[in-house]
């Protein structure tokens, strides 16, 4: 049983602001992976979501890192169907998109020649670490407005079609993909295509977040993601940093732990990703629920 637990990101703004985790002088980018690896086992790269991923960086990680450490690196932004302002494509890439009025692109917007560029360099991005035996998986985290209609479940297959034969992960967030209508056709689909199933922890009774699901859909991974329980600023937060301020107590962790610890059991590998990037909240939680499954051993 293997299971790796870490943060979903070591460059957080609030996380640095707060002086709370890194030590003092422990002020550049290499200095902070460099700390943050030597704590945890495992990081989830959330820039890679807001800008396109490049190949140096990845090098640069791989460097900074023991050899044994894992990224788990989210999907570029466009590609999961996110909104994306022209400013977040690659600056050689812009005078090839659409001239639109829109603020924003979505990938049916894009010619193919330019998504085909877009998913080659978010291929070469990767390779560094994957040649490294340090690319976990890749996330794709679907927003609440992508739905399991069937032409969402066209765009949803074809990026697993596009990210073989990497590893990947979806994490959905409109609650018909595991409603009773569909949730067995999603868990075969993801099983089908070897997609690891992203098992979610997040406030109950609230919009824009998908079931629990305690399942595993792929034999060499399984991913549970913690977002916190602040149902009063999931939906209507300005700032992710607001949205995701929750600390877990020791119960709601000790609780927590054996789920997490029989669905290891079924998989070569778990990652224990806390998103609840708040100040050193995240780091806080992801430590104590190591030491939950050390002591358990």
């Amino acid at each position: 049983m293997s299971i790796l637990v870490g943060t979903a990101s070591w460059t957080d703004k609030t996380l640095i602001e707060s002086g709370a985790f890194y030590p003092p002088g422990c002020t550049s980018a290499e200095a902070r992976l460099r700390y943050y690896a030597g704590v945890f086992p495992i990081v989830e790269v959330d820039s890679s979501y807001y800008a396109m991923p490049s190949a140096s960086n990845s090098v640069l990680w791989v460097e900074r890192t023991p050899p044994t450490f894992v990224f788990d690196m989210k999907a570029f932004r466009l590609f999961t169907g996110h909104q994306t302002e022209p400013k977040f494509f690659p600056k050689d890439l812009q005078a090839e998109l659409p001239k639109t009025d829109k603020k924003n692109l979505y990938y049916k917007d894009l010619p193919p020649a330019v998504l085909d560029e877009l998913w080659a360099r978010f291929f070469e991005a990767l390779q560094p670490l994957h040649v490294a035996g340090k690319l976990g998986s890749v996330l794709f985290q679907f927003p609440h407005w992508v739905t399991a209609a069937p032409k969402a479940l066209e765009h949803v297959e074809h990026c697993a079609e596009r990210m073989h034969p990497f590893l990947t992960a979806f994490e959905f967030r409109h609650e018909s993909w595991f409603n009773e209508k569909h949730r067995e056709s999603t868990l075969a689909m993801e099983r089908e295509r070897g997609i690891a199933h992203v098992i979610v922890d997040a406030p109950e009774g609230v919009a824009k977040r998908s079931h629990t699901v305690w399942e595993t859909t792929s034999p060499e991974l399984a991913i549970v993601r913690l977002h916190g329980r602040n149902a009063s600023t999931w939906s209507g937060a300005e700032s992710a940093a607001e949205r995701f301020n929750y600390e877990y107590s020791d119960d709601e962790l000790r609780e927590l732990a054996p789920p997490i610890e029989a669905i290891a059991k079924r998989v070569a590998r778990t990652h224990v990703l806390f998103n609840n990037c708040y100040r050193d909240v995240a780091q806080r939680n992801a430590g104590t629920i190591m030491r939950l499954f050390e002591a358990a051993k």
